[in-house]
């Protein structure tokens, strides 16, 4: 059994070891209370910051990916269009244009073919 030199010393006039213990155990939960409350303070300055911060402007154009491996591009869109989905990402108006050209199909709805000065 390991002894602390600081806790041997019990006596009639000293706590005791349990005493002792339970003594400690009581300053390590109110110090890891206050380190959680530190915690949750931080957690909570840093979303009202979050909320302060505008949000990113969309992208001025999407391209939308199909389903399955490789994963082609669809179709293209503008950035603002509505009828985006999940699939999307963001792209270049360079690499949309090249993506109409190459056959990928423009979105019926936002018409990123005309706002490129691409017909098809």
């Amino acid at each position: 059994m390991t002894h602390w030199p600081i806790i041997e010393l019990v006596s009639e006039n000293h706590p005791s070891r349990l005493d002792l213990l339970r003594f400690l155990e009581k300053v390590q939960v109110r110090d890891l209370q206050r380190t959680r409350d530190w915690i949750t303070a931080e957690e909570r300055l840093h979303a009202a910051e979050a909320t302060r911060r505008p949000a990113p402007p969309p992208p001025e154009w999407l391209l939308e990916h199909g389903i399955g491996t490789g994963r082609p591009p669809v179709r293209v869109h503008t950035g603002e269009c509505w009828d985006t989905r999940t699939r999307c990402k963001p792209t270049s108006a360079d690499a949309a244009r090249r993506a109409l050209t190459e056959g990928v199909s423009a979105c019926p709805h936002c018409r990123p073919d005309t706002a490129l000065g691409i017909l098809e």
